[in-house]
């Protein structure tokens, strides 16, 4: 399986006020998992956006378990679905500091060309760098 976990502290502007993190934030921070999955593969989105290509979501769900709660160390592990094509998937789990499953989640994005604003398949050079 290939994956790859970033970790970090809830902020307080990210909780409500019951201290319990805001369930629009996890969205970001899966963003988040994804953007250092591609980076952990020598991808950059910065890179893939001057060369003209986008990543927009086409598919988002998230199954809550148990809720965040301001500063807790929160484990976000990123999970590539399979190899890519026109879309690629990530499958996504969420922990806190004592591995209590948060959150499970998965997204479903489309490369598409910036400029014809057309869907397009991923990119050799990026396939490359997968080594799937």
């Amino acid at each position: 399986m290939d994956f790859n976990e970033i970790s970090f502290r809830v902020r307080y502007a990210e909780t409500d006020q019951m201290g319990v993190v805001y369930h629009g934030n996890y969205a970001q921070y899966l963003e988040m998992g994804r953007v250092e999955w591609l980076r952990g593969k020598g991808i950059s989105y910065k890179e893939m956006e001057n060369n003209g290509i986008m990543l927009p979501v086409i598919s988002l769900s998230t199954n809550f378990k148990k809720s965040a709660l301001y500063d807790d160390l929160i484990t976000v592990r990123t999970i590539l679905k399979g190899k890519p094509s026109v879309k690629i998937e990530f499958d996504f789990e969420i922990y806190n500091q004592s591995r209590e499953l948060l959150a499970d989640a998965n997204v479903k994005l489309v490369f598409m060309d910036k400029n014809k604003m057309k869907p397009i398949r991923c990119p050799e050079y990026i396939l490359a760098k997968l080594d799937i």
